[in-house]
């Protein structure tokens, strides 16, 4: 066993007990955003399997396509609908959710089946620019940025709403009841710094190269985002949705 194998082992475990613990809280209370997490997770949990059977096993053109549409595209624009959901409300929340199951399943019929301008080589993680025309690329691109940015700003407009005595959320209709503001600030900041580092296989890749920074990042940026969660939903207790006239035109 690699290491780059054992990293991706890893991101799995932590994957799949992060995304345990999100369907268990589903499953007692069904607020959405935490069902849109748990999907997110799994997504995450399918990209780390390919990652890790493909550093155990060799690359293919199969392990890379399952491995680009989740671990690229799909799985971030998911996470970031939970903090959609958990900072605007419902309302806002169901809008995008049926945008993201038509980005979804477009992105899918296109990264499955776009034809790949060469061989893939077995031994090194390949890259998106040198197998996909345009179209998938710009597909990634859309789907790391935007959402990453999401998560960061709705992770760093809580802390700050916190830190003020104010209610962490963007709509007043959703009233997230604060017991420990000290720890949802410090949960959120985990959570902006999981982000923050799921993104940094770039500038990592110089030093540790590409299939090793990819692994270390996918396993500390989705360890520290299960830190942020376990932490932040210790700090508030159930939301409440004002019954407005609003919710129900």
């Amino acid at each position: 066993m690699t290491f780059n194998t054992a990293l991706a082992a890893a991101s799995f475990i932590i994957a799949v007990a992060f995304g345990l613990s999100t369907f268990d809280r589903w499953l007692r209370r069904h607020r959405p955003h935490e069902l849109a997490w748990t999907i997110a997770l799994g997504l995450f949990a399918i990209a780390s399997l390919a990652l890790w059977w493909a550093e155990a096993r060799g690359w293919s053109s199969a392990t890379f396509r399952v491995f680009f549409l989740f671990g690229a595209v799909i799985n971030v624009p998911w996470l970031a609908l939970g903090t959609v959901y958990l900072l605007a409300g419902q309302r806002t929340g169901r809008i995008v959710s049926q945008c993201l199951l038509v980005f979804s399943g477009f992105s899918a019929g296109i990264i499955l089946t776009a034809p790949m301008k060469d061989a893939i080589n077995p031994t090194e993680l390949p890259q998106g620019s040198d197998l996909f025309s345009a179209l998938p690329r710009i597909l990634a691109a859309v789907g790391s940025s935007i959402p990453a940015l999401v998560i960061f700003g709705g992770a760093i407009w809580s802390v700050w709403r916190v830190l003020r005595g104010a209610n962490p959320a963007l709509s007043s209709t959703v009233q997230r009841h604060v017991t420990s503001a000290p720890k949802l600030a410090i949960g959120n900041a985990l959570i902006a710094l999981g982000a923050a580092t799921l993104s940094a296989s770039g500038t990592l890749s110089g030093r540790l190269g590409k299939d090793t920074a990819f692994a270390v990042t996918l396993m500390v940026g989705i360890a520290i985002l299960f830190a942020g969660f376990l932490v932040a939903s210790t700090a508030t207790q159930s939301p409440t949705v004002k019954r407005s006239a609003e919710l129900f035109r």
